[in-house]
């Protein structure tokens, strides 16, 4: 699909431009060409339907769904300045490239609603940023400061608003679950972040997929394009465990779904020994394609 303007000539716009006026610079122009088709065509994602299903034979969906995650990938860009800094000595502070408000503008301006939703921590809504390791280790999540918003294109989820909480450990562990790989996600100041992209040549890292996770009236639908089954094969024939690798073996069916949920872990593992015996196992470790059982969809 051709409409004239895309995302990713926006991402490296930004990261060439050495001004002080990215907004107005850089960003505004692309806005004004944007509107109109380019809007139009993403909006064919806000609705859970059959648009990604075909997109191994519809070319225009395999493209929308490379357009969201270059979209995403410039959020993750604009968004480091919101974020704490690196716990990596010596590694330089971003500097800021838009404001709050110019941020909202980029995304509404496309058909986005932003959302901060900061009353109940919600995982499909919240991504956690800061834990604040409660005395109680029973005590629920609960945030205490919302540091980005989130936003919504129609019922499909694009950015989950970033949170300060406050939880016991048997919920939320300090150091794990604001600093352990967070997934489906470019890049994060504080923390390793670890998509499809990374590793790939400079044109091919594009063709990254976007995870489409859909809030409807039926409930949650998380990465709908997922195909393996996050407990292994669904043939009761074969070991239920078949497909999964063994990292993915020595997480708990829990740890896999809060990893789903959240996008990282919670807490340390249960097999962390295990684990350790398979170092940078968490770049190894592919959730990408997860799905859950029709029953907990």
């Amino acid at each position: 699909m051709s409409y004239g303007v895309d995302a990713r000539e926006l991402y490296e716009a930004l990261a060439w431009y050495e001004g002080a006026e990215p907004y107005e610079t850089i960003v505004v122009p692309w806005l004004e060409r944007a509107r109109d088709g380019y809007r139009a065509w993403l909006a064919t994602a806000a609705e859970d339907g059959s648009w990604w299903a075909a997109k191994g034979t519809e070319p225009g969906g395999q493209e929308l769904i490379w357009e969201l995650y270059a979209l995403h990938r410039i959020s993750d860009r604009m968004l480091l300045t919101f974020q704490p800094p690196s716990d990596e000595p010596g590694s330089p502070d971003p500097l800021p490239l838009l404001s709050e408000l110019e941020y909202l503008d980029v995304f509404t301006s496309l058909g986005m609603t932003p959302f901060e939703d900061g009353d109940a921590f919600d995982p499909f809504l919240h991504e956690i940023v800061e834990v604040e390791q409660a005395d109680d280790p029973h005590a629920p999540i609960e945030i205490t400061e919302v540091l980005w918003p989130g936003l919504m294109l129609g019922r499909l989820l694009f950015n989950r608003a970033g949170v300060r909480v406050g939880a016991g450990v048997e919920h939320a562990q300090r150091g794990v679950a604001d600093r352990s790989p967070l997934y489906w996600t470019f890049q994060r100041r504080h923390r390793p972040a670890i998509d499809l992209s990374q590793g790939w040549g400079s044109n091919s890292q594009w063709r990254t997929g976007f995870r489409l996770d859909y809030r409807t009236p039926d409930g949650d639908r998380l990465n709908v394009a997922g195909d393996r089954p996050i407990d292994g094969s669904d043939d009761l024939q074969l070991d239920h465990l078949k497909n999964l690798t063994l990292e993915e073996r020595l997480l708990t069916p829990g740890d896999r779904r809060e990893l789903l949920r959240h996008r990282c872990l919670l807490r340390t593992p249960e097999a962390a020994d295990a684990l350790t015996g398979s170092p940078g196992w968490e770049r190894d470790l592919m959730p990408f394609d997860w799905r859950l059982p029709h029953s907990e969809a």
